[in-house]
Protein backbone atom coordinates (compact mmCIF):
# COMPACT_ATOMS: atom_id res chain seq x y z
CA UNK A 1 0.00 0.00 0.00
CA UNK A 2 1.23 3.56 -0.07
CA UNK A 3 3.23 4.87 2.72
CA UNK A 4 1.46 8.15 2.69
CA UNK A 5 -2.04 6.64 2.04
CA UNK A 6 -1.23 4.81 5.41
CA UNK A 7 0.33 7.71 7.02
CA UNK A 8 -2.59 9.45 6.25
CA UNK A 9 -5.51 6.97 7.76
CA UNK A 10 -3.51 6.65 10.56
CA UNK A 11 -3.18 10.62 11.42
CA UNK A 12 -6.94 10.78 10.62
CA UNK A 13 -7.97 8.16 12.99
CA UNK A 14 -5.59 9.88 16.00
CA UNK A 15 -7.10 13.68 15.02
CA UNK A 16 -10.80 12.18 14.80
CA UNK A 17 -10.69 9.51 17.71
CA UNK A 18 -12.07 6.74 15.88
CA UNK A 19 -11.86 4.90 12.60
CA UNK A 20 -15.95 5.66 11.63
CA UNK A 21 -15.04 9.48 11.72
CA UNK A 22 -11.45 9.20 9.70
CA UNK A 23 -13.21 7.09 6.55
CA UNK A 24 -15.75 10.13 6.53
CA UNK A 25 -13.17 12.81 6.39
CA UNK A 26 -10.98 10.70 3.69
CA UNK A 27 -14.42 9.82 2.05
CA UNK A 28 -13.49 6.20 2.04
CA UNK A 29 -14.80 2.98 3.78
CA UNK A 30 -14.03 2.60 7.59
CA UNK A 31 -12.68 -1.03 6.52
CA UNK A 32 -10.66 0.40 3.93
CA UNK A 33 -9.11 2.87 7.05
CA UNK A 34 -8.54 -0.09 9.24
CA UNK A 35 -6.89 -2.14 6.06
CA UNK A 36 -4.41 0.96 5.43
CA UNK A 37 -3.42 1.02 9.73
CA UNK A 38 -3.27 -2.57 9.70
CA UNK A 39 -0.52 -2.32 6.59
CA UNK A 40 1.46 0.21 8.62
CA UNK A 41 1.58 -1.51 12.00
CA UNK A 42 2.60 -4.56 9.74
CA UNK A 43 5.34 -2.86 8.12
CA UNK A 44 6.65 -1.05 10.80
CA UNK A 45 6.67 -3.89 13.64
CA UNK A 46 4.78 -1.97 16.27
CA UNK A 47 1.18 -1.33 17.56
CA UNK A 48 0.29 2.29 16.95
CA UNK A 49 -3.46 2.24 18.42
CA UNK A 50 -5.15 1.08 21.49
CA UNK A 51 -8.28 -0.47 20.09
CA UNK A 52 -11.54 -0.56 22.56
CA UNK A 53 -15.00 -0.53 21.95
CA UNK A 54 -15.46 2.97 22.98
CA UNK A 55 -12.37 4.61 21.82
CA UNK A 56 -8.89 4.54 20.03
CA UNK A 57 -5.89 5.72 21.38
CA UNK A 58 -2.42 6.23 20.51
CA UNK A 59 -0.03 4.13 22.04
CA UNK A 60 3.49 5.36 22.87
CA UNK A 61 5.51 4.60 20.09
CA UNK A 62 2.50 5.69 18.05
CA UNK A 63 2.20 9.24 19.38
CA UNK A 64 5.63 9.62 18.54
CA UNK A 65 5.23 8.53 14.86
CA UNK A 66 2.00 10.98 14.86
CA UNK A 67 4.08 13.50 15.48
CA UNK A 68 6.54 12.70 12.81
CA UNK A 69 3.89 11.51 10.35
CA UNK A 70 1.88 14.68 10.76
CA UNK A 71 4.65 16.64 9.97
CA UNK A 72 5.45 14.77 6.53
CA UNK A 73 1.79 15.12 5.65
CA UNK A 74 1.77 18.69 6.36
CA UNK A 75 4.59 18.93 4.24
CA UNK A 76 3.52 16.99 1.22
CA UNK A 77 0.36 19.19 1.22
CA UNK A 78 2.44 22.01 1.02
CA UNK A 79 4.56 20.63 -1.79
CA UNK A 80 1.15 19.76 -3.89
CA UNK A 81 0.17 23.78 -3.24
CA UNK A 82 3.02 25.16 -4.67
CA UNK A 83 2.75 23.23 -8.08
CA UNK A 84 -1.02 23.98 -7.91
CA UNK A 85 0.26 27.96 -7.49
CA UNK A 86 3.03 28.03 -9.82
CA UNK A 87 0.94 26.78 -12.30
CA UNK A 88 -1.71 29.50 -11.98
CA UNK A 89 -1.50 32.53 -13.38
CA UNK A 90 -0.31 35.41 -11.74
CA UNK A 91 -2.59 37.34 -9.88
CA UNK A 92 -4.10 39.61 -6.99
CA UNK A 93 -2.52 42.97 -4.91
CA UNK A 94 1.65 43.35 -5.74
CA UNK A 95 2.80 46.15 -3.42
CA UNK A 96 6.09 47.33 -4.44
CA UNK A 97 8.91 49.93 -2.62
CA UNK A 98 10.54 51.65 -5.19
CA UNK A 99 13.20 54.77 -4.75
CA UNK A 100 11.39 58.18 -6.21
CA UNK A 101 13.87 58.88 -8.60
CA UNK A 102 13.37 56.09 -10.20
CA UNK A 103 9.95 54.69 -9.86
CA UNK A 104 9.08 58.01 -11.58
CA UNK A 105 11.02 58.01 -14.43
CA UNK A 106 11.94 54.71 -15.29
CA UNK A 107 9.17 52.42 -13.98
CA UNK A 108 5.72 54.21 -13.90
CA UNK A 109 6.54 54.27 -17.99
CA UNK A 110 6.68 50.74 -18.29
CA UNK A 111 3.97 49.81 -15.64
CA UNK A 112 1.01 49.92 -18.40
CA UNK A 113 2.62 47.30 -20.25
CA UNK A 114 2.56 44.99 -17.56
CA UNK A 115 -0.52 45.94 -16.57
CA UNK A 116 -1.95 44.90 -19.91
CA UNK A 117 0.31 41.61 -19.71
CA UNK A 118 -1.15 40.68 -16.32
CA UNK A 119 -4.89 41.99 -16.19
CA UNK A 120 -5.23 39.85 -12.87
CA UNK A 121 -2.58 41.84 -10.67
CA UNK A 122 -3.17 45.07 -9.13
CA UNK A 123 -0.17 47.36 -8.17
CA UNK A 124 0.31 49.36 -5.03
CA UNK A 125 4.05 50.98 -6.43
CA UNK A 126 4.70 53.11 -3.31
CA UNK A 127 7.52 55.72 -4.09
CA UNK A 128 9.73 57.11 -1.03
CA UNK A 129 13.45 57.17 -0.43
CA UNK A 130 13.66 54.74 2.36
CA UNK A 131 15.01 50.97 2.87
CA UNK A 132 11.22 49.98 4.12
CA UNK A 133 11.07 46.95 6.55
CA UNK A 134 9.40 44.41 3.16
CA UNK A 135 7.32 42.03 5.94
CA UNK A 136 6.65 44.08 8.81
CA UNK A 137 5.49 46.58 6.25
CA UNK A 138 3.22 44.54 3.74
CA UNK A 139 5.26 44.65 0.76
CA UNK A 140 5.69 41.82 -1.91
CA UNK A 141 8.63 43.61 -3.33
CA UNK A 142 11.05 46.44 -3.26
CA UNK A 143 13.37 47.67 -6.20
CA UNK A 144 17.42 49.18 -4.40
CA UNK A 145 20.30 50.81 -6.10
CA UNK A 146 23.85 50.56 -5.28
CA UNK A 147 25.26 48.20 -2.57
CA UNK A 148 22.99 46.37 -0.91
CA UNK A 149 22.81 45.74 2.91
CA UNK A 150 23.26 41.97 4.46
CA UNK A 151 19.82 40.85 4.84
CA UNK A 152 17.71 37.92 4.83
CA UNK A 153 16.28 38.88 1.91
CA UNK A 154 16.39 37.76 -1.88
CA UNK A 155 18.05 40.03 -4.47
CA UNK A 156 17.74 39.40 -8.25
CA UNK A 157 19.92 42.18 -10.56
CA UNK A 158 17.41 43.81 -13.15
CA UNK A 159 20.24 46.06 -14.53
CA UNK A 160 22.77 48.67 -13.87
CA UNK A 161 23.33 52.22 -13.86
CA UNK A 162 26.70 54.37 -13.44
CA UNK A 163 27.00 56.90 -11.05
CA UNK A 164 29.33 60.35 -11.87
CA UNK A 165 29.83 63.91 -10.83
CA UNK A 166 27.90 66.65 -12.93
CA UNK A 167 27.63 70.40 -12.95
CA UNK A 168 26.20 73.01 -15.74
CA UNK A 169 28.73 74.72 -18.07
CA UNK A 170 27.96 78.14 -16.54
CA UNK A 171 29.08 76.86 -13.06
CA UNK A 172 32.22 75.13 -14.62
CA UNK A 173 32.79 78.40 -16.55
CA UNK A 174 32.37 80.36 -13.28
CA UNK A 175 33.91 78.22 -10.99
CA UNK A 176 36.72 76.26 -13.07
CA UNK A 177 36.77 72.57 -13.35
CA UNK A 178 38.24 70.76 -10.22
CA UNK A 179 41.30 68.54 -11.03
CA UNK A 180 41.69 66.71 -8.46
CA UNK A 181 39.70 64.93 -5.96
CA UNK A 182 40.77 67.41 -2.85
CA UNK A 183 39.88 70.02 -5.10
CA UNK A 184 36.49 69.59 -4.12
CA UNK A 185 36.26 70.97 -1.08
CA UNK A 186 36.37 74.21 -2.91
CA UNK A 187 33.50 73.62 -4.80
CA UNK A 188 29.95 74.31 -3.82
CA UNK A 189 28.65 70.33 -3.60
CA UNK A 190 24.97 69.56 -4.34
CA UNK A 191 24.26 66.59 -1.09
CA UNK A 192 21.42 63.86 -1.38
CA UNK A 193 19.85 64.22 2.43
CA UNK A 194 18.45 60.65 2.68
CA UNK A 195 22.01 59.01 2.00
CA UNK A 196 23.07 56.40 5.46
CA UNK A 197 26.18 57.48 5.35
CA UNK A 198 25.29 61.27 5.57
CA UNK A 199 27.47 63.98 3.33
CA UNK A 200 30.13 61.69 2.08
CA UNK A 201 31.16 61.26 -1.24
CA UNK A 202 32.50 58.07 -2.39
CA UNK A 203 34.61 58.31 -4.84
CA UNK A 204 37.10 56.23 -6.68
CA UNK A 205 40.64 57.73 -7.45
CA UNK A 206 42.63 57.09 -11.12
CA UNK A 207 44.92 55.32 -8.97
CA UNK A 208 41.89 53.03 -7.78
CA UNK A 209 41.93 54.18 -4.15
CA UNK A 210 39.05 54.54 -2.80
CA UNK A 211 38.55 58.17 -1.08
CA UNK A 212 35.98 59.73 0.72
CA UNK A 213 35.06 63.44 0.29
CA UNK A 214 33.67 65.18 3.64
CA UNK A 215 32.24 68.39 2.55
CA UNK A 216 28.97 70.57 4.27
CA UNK A 217 27.12 71.25 0.71
CA UNK A 218 25.55 74.22 -0.57
CA UNK A 219 22.22 72.40 -0.84
CA UNK A 220 20.96 69.21 0.81
CA UNK A 221 17.48 67.57 -0.56
CA UNK A 222 15.87 64.42 -0.46
CA UNK A 223 14.99 64.03 -3.85
CA UNK A 224 18.16 63.40 -6.94
CA UNK A 225 15.24 64.95 -9.60
CA UNK A 226 15.83 68.23 -7.32
CA UNK A 227 19.52 67.65 -7.28
CA UNK A 228 19.57 67.54 -10.71
CA UNK A 229 17.50 70.58 -11.25
CA UNK A 230 19.97 72.41 -9.06
CA UNK A 231 23.04 71.57 -11.00
CA UNK A 232 21.24 72.62 -14.37
CA UNK A 233 20.53 75.79 -12.53
CA UNK A 234 24.18 76.33 -12.09
CA UNK A 235 24.10 76.01 -8.25
CA UNK A 236 26.66 73.58 -7.72
CA UNK A 237 28.08 69.98 -8.19
CA UNK A 238 25.86 67.24 -7.76
CA UNK A 239 27.07 62.89 -7.91
CA UNK A 240 23.99 61.35 -9.37
CA UNK A 241 22.99 57.63 -11.31
CA UNK A 242 22.82 58.28 -14.92
CA UNK A 243 19.40 56.86 -14.96
CA UNK A 244 19.04 60.72 -14.00
CA UNK A 245 21.32 63.04 -15.68
CA UNK A 246 21.60 61.03 -18.98
CA UNK A 247 19.19 63.21 -20.85
CA UNK A 248 20.46 66.50 -19.53
CA UNK A 249 23.73 65.36 -20.41
CA UNK A 250 22.89 64.54 -23.90
CA UNK A 251 21.70 67.95 -24.57
CA UNK A 252 24.46 69.93 -23.24
CA UNK A 253 22.95 70.90 -19.99
CA UNK A 254 25.49 69.11 -17.28
CA UNK A 255 28.79 67.89 -18.18
CA UNK A 256 31.27 65.35 -16.45
CA UNK A 257 33.05 67.08 -13.64
CA UNK A 258 35.82 65.13 -13.86
CA UNK A 259 35.85 62.38 -16.81
CA UNK A 260 39.40 61.31 -15.85
CA UNK A 261 37.80 59.47 -12.62
CA UNK A 262 37.08 55.70 -13.28
CA UNK A 263 33.41 55.38 -14.20
CA UNK A 264 31.45 54.00 -10.69
CA UNK A 265 28.84 51.54 -11.30
CA UNK A 266 25.75 50.32 -9.33
CA UNK A 267 23.44 47.54 -9.71
CA UNK A 268 19.45 48.17 -9.55
CA UNK A 269 17.77 44.88 -7.59
CA UNK A 270 14.88 43.54 -7.11
CA UNK A 271 14.55 42.51 -3.57
CA UNK A 272 11.80 40.32 -2.21
CA UNK A 273 11.29 38.27 1.08
CA UNK A 274 13.07 35.08 1.66
CA UNK A 275 11.74 31.75 0.91
CA UNK A 276 11.85 28.50 -1.17
CA UNK A 277 8.59 29.88 -2.96
CA UNK A 278 8.46 32.71 -4.88
CA UNK A 279 4.34 34.44 -5.51
CA UNK A 280 4.09 34.19 -9.09
CA UNK A 281 2.90 37.82 -9.14
CA UNK A 282 6.13 38.76 -8.13
CA UNK A 283 8.10 36.53 -10.46
CA UNK A 284 6.12 37.81 -13.35
CA UNK A 285 7.07 41.31 -12.11
CA UNK A 286 10.47 40.63 -11.63
CA UNK A 287 10.70 38.73 -14.92
CA UNK A 288 8.95 41.82 -16.51
CA UNK A 289 11.37 44.04 -15.34
CA UNK A 290 14.07 42.13 -16.50
CA UNK A 291 13.38 42.35 -19.86
CA UNK A 292 12.28 45.79 -20.01
CA UNK A 293 15.89 47.26 -18.73
CA UNK A 294 17.94 44.50 -21.43
CA UNK A 295 19.03 47.06 -23.39
CA UNK A 296 19.70 49.80 -20.77
CA UNK A 297 23.11 51.02 -21.33
CA UNK A 298 24.48 51.63 -17.73
CA UNK A 299 26.02 55.23 -18.40
CA UNK A 300 23.24 56.27 -21.01
CA UNK A 301 19.95 56.15 -19.69
CA UNK A 302 16.97 57.46 -21.13
CA UNK A 303 13.49 58.54 -19.59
Amino acid sequence: MDRLTEMEAFANVVDQGGFTDAARKMGISKSAVSKHVSSLEARLGARLLNRTTRRVSPTEIGLAYYDRARRVLNDAGEADALVTSMQSAPSGLLRISVATDFGVNHLSPVLSDFLRDFPDITVNMVLNNRYVELISEGFDMAVRIGELEDSSLRARKLTETTKRMIASPAYLEKFGRPQKIDELNNHKLLHYSSQSSGNVWKITAPSGEKRQVRTSGWLSVNDGQSLLTAAISGLGIAYLPSYLYAAAMEEGLVEDVMPSLPVETQGIYAVYPPGKFTQPKVRAFIDFLVAAFADRDPSEWKT
